[in-house]
């Protein structure tokens, strides 16, 4: 066997990146830029672990979705629909790559709010609000 290959794997080659679809000065860009992930996946990642089934949800793409849902005041069909379709949200929530399929049903969504409960999805919101606030894409 010969040395491993760097570069994308053999899927992603056709896959097309992110960061080469968008405005790196887009405000969604910005707000994922200044976004403390560490503190989202630090606070709430044992909520998101799986054990079995599906692997589980990224903490970033869960707060991602809650905050956009809370500022665009839309429903769990509507913000999971617009993740499908808008580069921008699939940058915020974390992916590398532009996606087609939903990353969860939208009923998911309610879910892991009960299941983090109200003060989680709170602590999730302020996290995020924060950084908003920091960018100036929301006022106090």
């Amino acid at each position: 066997m010969g040395p491993k290959k760097s570069g994308p794997q053999t899927g992603d080659m056709f896959r097309h990146l992110l960061v080469e679809m968008i405005n790196l000065k887009h405000p969604l860009v910005k707000l994922a830029d200044v976004m403390e992930r560490d503190l989202i996946e630090n606070a709430f990642g044992a909520h998101f672990a799986s054990t079995t089934g599906r692997p589980a949800l990224s903490p970033r793409l869960v707060a991602g979705l809650l905050y956009l849902q809370h500022a665009y005041d839309c429903s769990d069909e509507e913000i999971v629909n617009t993740w499908m379709e808008n580069p921008y949200v699939q940058y915020l929530t974390g992916e590398t790559y532009f996606q087609t399929e939903a990353p969860m049903d939208s009923s998911s969504l309610t879910r892991w709010g009960k299941r983090i409960g109200e003060e989680g999805v709170e602590s999730m919101l302020i996290v995020t609000i924060d950084a908003a606030q920091k960018i100036g894409a929301v006022k106090s």
